[in-house]
């Protein structure tokens, strides 16, 4: 099995020790902290925003908007979008190798040598769209929940929402960076792949027609969910403080 060569071990989140792992960009340790990173990313009108909310009277909780939802529907609801988008993520028909098995042996070496990248790329964007795009409804229910509690939590919610619009042009330029990282991966994999099946002699090997020239594509297929489920969990992490949250509100 085709691999990426090992690198130096770094911390962080899964998606950075994965993309370290798996990539040949070099991740330095960081060199400030995540105050200080913050403070870069937002904007001078973002800042004061972000002061008046923390430093202001929390608004009053509207009367009749206490109605809210269990603790229980939150939960589910939460967890069902997740699994629910992880399933997206296994199941995607570029991506899976449970559907490719049954036809692997009609795939040839040629075939599999001018495999292109641009269907994996299409595929991951996608991903990330519907990623971004539901997890970031489901986050604005949970704020509207959230508000309608407590005025300390009303206050939570309206950082929140401050974060969000801040960081979000900076968080999606992050992550369109991804598949990017992933393309120097699937070439170096199909690369290797090809050095390592080239015969020495000139002679094709005799075993030819019983290899399995798709190993390698799906390695990478399987790298690239492993990546899309890390980035799945960073994705996640606002909406899981959210209903944290509210269990104790």
């Amino acid at each position: 099995m085709v691999q990426a060569p090992q690198r130096t071990a770094v911390s962080g989140p899964t998606l950075v020790r994965l993309l370290a792992r798996l990539t040949a960009a070099d991740v330095p340790a960081a060199s400030q902290s995540l105050s200080d990173q913050l403070s870069q990313w937002l904007g001078w009108t973002d800042a004061i925003a972000l002061s008046t909310a923390l430093s202001g009277t929390p608004p009053a909780v509207a009367g009749g908007a206490r109605g809210a939802r269990g603790a229980g529907a939150l939960e589910q609801e939460c967890a069902g979008l997740r699994a629910a988008l992880a399933d997206a993520i296994a199941g995607d028909s570029v991506l899976s190798t449970r559907r490719r098995r049954g036809a692997a042996h009609a795939q040839t070496a040629p075939a599999q040598a001018e495999a292109s990248y641009a269907d994996f790329r299409q595929s991951y964007l996608a991903l990330q769209q519907s990623m971004e795009t539901r997890i970031g409804a489901l986050r604005g229910r949970l704020r509207s929940l959230l508000a309608a509690k407590t005025p300390e939590m009303t206050r939570l919610a309206v950082v929140d929402a401050i974060m969000e619009r801040s960081l979000g042009a900076r968080e999606r330029s992050l992550f369109g960076s991804v598949p990017g990282l992933l393309g120097g991966h699937f070439e170096r994999l199909r690369k290797a792949s090809q050095a390592a099946d080239a015969p020495a002699n000139g002679a094709a090997p005799a075993d030819s027609a019983a290899a399995s020239p798709g190993v390698w594509l799906d390695a990478f297929r399987k790298d690239m969910q492993s990546v899309l489920l890390a980035e799945l969990d960073i994705r996640f992490q606002p909406v899981e403080g959210l209903l944290a949250a509210l269990r104790i509100s």
